[in-house]
C-alpha cells in the first residue's frame, strides 16, 4: 500500500531524484521516530546528511499542489462515503523567533492563550470508518502581508494578500479560503445537495456566539434576537434527547431544539438554528444549519456531532505523522512538509480501515488503530539504518 501511494503521487515530480527523496521522507514520517525532522529522518533512512531532504523541501522542482490533489483522490478512494462530512478548523504550532513564515504573537487553541505561533486552517474528510486531511492553508497575519520585504525573504509570492473574516469578526484571525481545484473531485455537485451544520457564521469559529443576533420567521416574532434569548422562549416539549454520536465513553446524549431562521426572499434552501443543551450543566451551544431541502433533525445532529473528529485528526496527525514537527521557515517548505505529513497520516488511516474487515479482532482485543498500524509497520516493514557506521557518519 505504501508503494501504491508512492506511485500515485509520482506525477507531481518531473525527475526521479526528488521522487525518491519524497519516498524516503514518507517512510520517515510513518516511522516511530520520537521527533521527525530532516535530521532525524535522514539518519533513519540511511542518508549521511539531511541535505537531500532539505533540498527536497526548499529548492527541488516538484508540484506540491499536484501531490495534494493526489492525496484528495487517495482519501476519497479509500474512505469515500455518501455520508461523509467535510470539517474546516484551525490549529496552531508554537514557534520561537520572528523569521518563520506566518509567525507572530496570536491566539492559538493549541495553547489556549496568546503565544508566539503560526496558525493554519485544515480541511478534513470524515466518515464512519475513518478521517483524514484533504487540504491546508497557512494564515498570514497583517504584520506579514504589510511587509513585502519580509514576505519576499520567506518566499511568499506577491499574489498572496491579507484577508479578514466577515464583518463582526476579529480582523486578525484566520480565514478559510476557497479550496482550489474542488474539494473532492466529482463529489462537489453532490455536496451542494447535502445538509451542513456550521458553528459559526463563517470560517472556522467553534461556536456561534450567544450575542450574535438573528431573525426568526415572522410568524414567530418580529425583530432580531440573540440565540440564547430564543432558547429561553422554547417550550419544554420541543426539546428532544438525542445522541450526537458515539464518543470515547459511549453515546453523547444532549437535549436538542431546532428553530427556523428567516432569510432573504432570493435565498434558496432552508436555514435553522440548532441548539444543543447539556443535560447536566444546562450549558447551551448553537449551530447555524443550512440544507437545500427539508432535513430531519437527526441528520443535522449527526453532521454537527461529527466535528469533534477534527480534533482527533489533529492529534494523530501531529503525534504519528509529524505534522507540526517540521523545522522549516519558508513558505514553500511549509507547503511541502505539510502535504507529505498529510499523506503519511492518510496512509495509516487507509491501512487501519482496510485491515479491519479482513481480520476481525477477538472480543478481548482492541480494534486496529492508526497507532497500532504505525507500530506494526515500523516493526515489520521498515528497517532503519541502525549500524554503527551510519550513526558515526551522521554524527560527523
Amino acid at each position: 500500500m505504501l508503494d501504491e501511494m508512492a506511485g500515485r503521487i509520482a506525477g507531481g515530480f518531473s525527475r526521479a531524484e526528488p521522487r525518491r527523496r519524497a519516498e524516503k521522507l514518507l517512510r520517515g514520517l510513518v516511522s516511530q521516530l520520537p521527533r521527525k525532522n530532516c535530521w532525524t529522518i535522514a539518519e533513519h533512512v540511511g542518508d549521511a546528511t539531511p541535505d537531500g531532504l532539505q533540498h527536497l523541501l526548499a529548492r527541488a522542482v516538484w508540484d506540491a499542489d499536484a501531490v495534494r490533489d493526489d492525496l484528495r483522490d487517495y482519501v476519497c478512494d479509500h474512505l469515500g462515503s455518501q455520508d461523509a462530512v467535510l470539517i474546516v478548523d484551525e490549529t496552531g504550532d508554537l514557534k520561537r523567533g520572528t523569521h518563520t513564515v506566518g509567525v507572530q504573537r496570536q491566539y492559538t487553541g493549541t495553547a489556549d492563550r496568546i503565544e508566539n505561533s503560526r496558525v493554519a486552517v485544515y480541511l478534513t474528510y470524515t466518515t464512519t470508518v475513518g478521517h483524514a486531511f484533504l487540504d491546508r492553508a497557512l494564515y498570514l497575519p497583517k504584520s506579514w502581508t504589510s511587509d513585502p520585504e519580509r514576505c519576499a525573504a520567506a518566499g511568499i509570492g506577491a499574489d498572496v494578500q491579507f484577508a479578514t473574516k466577515r464583518p463582526g469578526h476579529h480582523p486578525d484571525q484566520p480565514r478559510t479560503r476557497r479550496w482550489s481545484r474542488g474539494i473532492v473531485g466529482d463529489r462537489r455537485r453532490g455536496l451542494r445537495r447535502r445538509p451542513s451544520a456550521s458553528r459559526g457564521a463563517g470560517g472556522p469559529r467553534r461556536r456561534l456566539r450567544a450575542g450574535h443576533r438573528m431573525r426568526p420567521p415572522r410568524r414567530h416574532a418580529a425583530g432580531t434576537f440573540r440565540p440564547d434569548e430564543l432558547a429561553t422562549r422554547l417550550p419544554k416539549h420541543v426539546w428532544q434527547c438525542l445522541s450526537a454520536g458515539a464518543g470515547a465513553k459511549g453515546h453523547r446524549f444532549y437535549d436538542w431544539a431546532l428553530i427556523d431562521i428567516d432569510q432573504a426572499a432570493e435565498d434558496s434552501g432552508h436555514r435553522w438554528l440548532l441548539i444543543r443543551r447539556n443535560r447536566r450543566t444546562r450549558e447551551l451551544a448553537f449551530y447555524r444549519c443550512y440544507a437545500p431541502i427539508p432535513t430531519a433533525l437527526p441528520v443535522l445532529i449527526r453532521v454537527a456531532g461529527t466535528r469533534w473528529r477534527v480534533e482527533e485528526t489533529f492529534r494523530t496527525g501531529k503525534n504519528l505523522a509529524g505534522l507540526d514537527q517540521h523545522q522549516v521557515r519558508r513558505w514553500v517548505s511549509w507547503q511541502r512538509w505539510t502535504v507529505m505529513a498529510m499523506l503519511a497520516h492518510a496512509f495509516l488511516t487507509a491501512v487501519a480501515m482496510t485491515e479491519r474487515p479482513h481480520s476481525a479482532a477477538p472480543t478481548s482485543w482492541i480494534s486496529l488503530t492508526c497507532n497500532e498500524v504505525q507500530h506494526l509497520f515500523a516493526t515489520l516493514v521498515i528497517t532503519p539504518a541502525t549500524d554503527i557506521t551510519q550513526k558515526l557518519r551522521c554524527s560527523a
